[in-house]
C-alpha cells in the first residue's frame, strides 16, 4: 500500500465520523480534510514546518486549495475539539499511565520567560517538559487524556480518571497512590502483576518509535494540546483502519 492510498483510507475513516459537521462557507478545506492533516502531522512527528513542506511537495493534489503554512496551523489548532469524536468508550477495565515529553534541553532551562515546561526526571534523566496522561480501554484505544508540566506527580491526574468512576475500573501503577487513599475507580497494581497493564506500555512504545513523541517543538500550551489531541485521534483512527483492512 502506498502512502497516497494510506492517506485516502485515513480520510475515509475520518469522514465517516464527521458526517454531521458542515463546511464553513469561507473555509478552503472540509472538516474531514483538516482533521486528516492534523492526524498526518501527529503520525509524522517533528516540526510543523517540515511536515508542511512534505505535504505540499508530495500530496498537495489530495487537498485542494491547501492554505499557507501559518494559516493551516492556526486552523488545525482552532478545531482540535473535533478530535473528541474519535475517543473510545471505556471498557470494564481501563489502563492509565503518564508519558514524559521533553520540550527544552535542561541546559536551556530559564532562558525564556515564556518557558512552559518544568524540570523533572524521565528514566533517571533530568529533562524539561511535561506529562502526557493516557486513559486506554482494554484494546489500547484512547478514552481520555490530559497534559501537565513534568513537575506534577502521576497522582495529579487522578481527577481525570475519577470522571469515569461509574463506568470502569482503572488499573494504575503505584505512582498514582494518595496519602488519604486511592480514589474509588483506581486500582493500584504492584509490579509483575495484572498483565492487562502491558497494553499501555505497547501504546507508549509505538508513540515513541512511530510518532517521535518523546520530543515536541511547540512553545505554546495551545499547540501542545493541539498536537496531543491529534495524536489521540490518530491512534484510534489507525486502530479502526487496521481492523477494517484485516478483520478478525
Amino acid at each position: 500500500m502506498t502512502t497516497e492510498d494510506m492517506i485516502i483510507r485515513i480520510l475515509c475513516v475520518v469522514d465517516e465520523k464527521m458526517v454531521g459537521i458542515a463546511k464553513h462557507p469561507q473555509a478552503k478545506l472540509y472538516p474531514s480534510e483538516l482533521v486528516t492533516i492534523g492526524i498526518l502531522f501527529a503520525l509524522k512527528g517533528g516540526t510543523f514546518l517540515s511536515f508542511y513542506r512534505w505535504l505540499k511537495r508530495d500530496y498537495e493534489p489530495l487537498f485542494k486549495q491547501l492554505p499557507d503554512r501559518t494559516r493551516l496551523l492556526r486552523a488545525v489548532a482552532a478545531h482540535e475539539d473535533w478530535t473528541n469524536l474519535f475517543l473510545s468508550q471505556p471498557s470494564f477495565f481501563t489502563v492509565a499511565d503518564s508519558y514524559p515529553i521533553e520540550l527544552v534541553f535542561p541546559i536551556r532551562e530559564g532562558r525564556s520567560p515564556q518557558q512552559i515546561g518544568k524540570k523533572g526526571k524521565d528514566k533517571g534523566r533530568w529533562t524539561i517538559g511535561g506529562r502526557f496522561f493516557a486513559l486506554l480501554d482494554c484494546q489500547g484505544r484512547f478514552v481520555e487524556w490530559y497534559w501537565l508540566p513534568l513537575n506534577y506527580p502521576d497522582k495529579a491526574f487522578n481527577p481525570v480518571a475519577q470522571a469515569f468512576a461509574e463506568q470502569t475500573i482503572t488499573l494504575v501503577d503505584q505512582g498514582f497512590r494518595e496519602a488519604l487513599g486511592t480514589p474509588d475507580p483506581l486500582m493500584v497494581c504492584r509490579k509483575q502483576s495484572w498483565n492487562e497493564r502491558m497494553v499501555v506500555e505497547r501504546v507508549f512504545a509505538m508513540l515513541t518509535w512511530v510518532c517521535c513523541l518523546k520530543k515536541l517543538f511547540h512553545r505554546v500550551n495551545a499547540y501542545i494540546f493541539m498536537h496531543l489531541s491529534y495524536v489521540v485521534a490518530m491512534f484510534n483512527v489507525l486502530y479502526a483502519l487496521y481492523h477494517q483492512l484485516y478483520p478478525v
